[in-house]
């Protein structure tokens, strides 16, 4: 069965609303891309989801995908009324092929080589060095693939840092696979909280696939005791709110790690941490920066 893909282009002031009134009169799925895109004329848009500093873009083109037998006419009519358009914005339509949307989405996620002794390896992949300390995962609707530098710039941090038997919290943890990666790499026990209740049923599912133990738990319950180490990804804003709390479960003489930061970023967060333990840039990639620091003694 053939689905049908309507694209039609409005202005920055409306483009969000018009695409969440397409969903609401039937579309299956609405995206939102710079009607420039390809062009001199393009937009990069920049900065953490939903905290857009621009007002988006001058001209933005809405993609919606509807079924086959779907009145799209009236569909777009309807949406158009919806958000208070004057006129029914012009659309073009194509068909989009029947495909295998899982088999398709698998193939984009290829074994990541992190370092000669570290891979990230998705389940549906045969290992390339079964020998390495191999990290199977399965992100399901988490974030955390492993394939974004702030991922990769955690995962280099744990590698140097974790020391068998060292305590873990992994705040934030999306999928689980800081948290996995420093089991495997010796640290136990290990922790990992994240306010999303379908990350962690992700991160459980991953952690019983390594067959290392691990404890989950939603971080709006109260998160008891210190740890070793602590290593939150998640993004600038939430790390800024979070200070207190995440420094607070650094140990005497424990180490932190912050990432989710570009570089531009980075020294408004160490200013703000520098009340509880001092940071600093462990490494770059990607215009995007891991911070770590050592907790002082008391």
């Amino acid at each position: 069965m053939a689905w049908v893909s309507v694209i039609l282009e409005t202005d920055c002031a409306h483009a969000e609303a018009l695409a969440d009134a397409l969903m609401e009169s039937g579309a299956l799925s609405a995206t939102i891309e710079d009607a420039a895109a390809g062009t001199l004329e393009e937009k990069p848009q920049f900065g953490e989801p939903g905290s857009i500093t621009t007002p988006g873009w001058d001209r933005s083109r809405i993609a919606a995908l509807f079924a086959p037998d779907a009145d799209i006419a009236t569909a777009v009519a309807d949406a158009a009324e919806e958000v208070g358009l004057k006129e029914v914005p012009a659309f073009t339509t194509e068909a989009v092929a029947e495909q295998n949307w899982v088999q398709l989405t698998q193939s984009q996620f290829d074994p990541i080589r992190i370092s000669s002794r570290l891979w990230i390896v998705p389940s549906w992949h045969d290992a390339p060095d079964p020998a390495a300390i191999n990290l199977i995962l399965d992100p399901g609707m988490a974030f955390g693939t492993g394939s974004h530098p702030t991922t990769r710039l955690c995962l280099e941090w744990l590698e140097r840092t974790v020391s068998p038997g060292a305590n873990v919290l992994d705040y934030g943890c999306g999928s689980g696979i800081l948290a996995i990666a420093a089991a495997k790499l010796g640290a136990d026990p290990v922790h990992g909280v994240d306010i999303d209740p379908q990350a962690i049923l992700a991160a459980q599912a991953n952690a019983e696939r390594n067959d290392v133990s691990a404890c989950f738990a939603d971080s709006e319950l109260p998160i008891s005791g210190q740890f070793d180490l602590v290593v939150a990804n998640i993004l600038a804003n939430p790390l800024k709110v979070l200070a207190p709390a995440i420094c607070r479960h650094v140990r005497n003489g424990g180490q932190l790690a912050l990432s989710g930061i570009l570089e531009e970023q980075a020294e408004e967060l160490i200013g703000i941490y520098a009340n509880w333990i001092p940071l600093q840039i462990a490494d770059v990639r990607e215009g995007w920066v891991c911070l770590a620091g050592t907790k002082p003694a008391a």
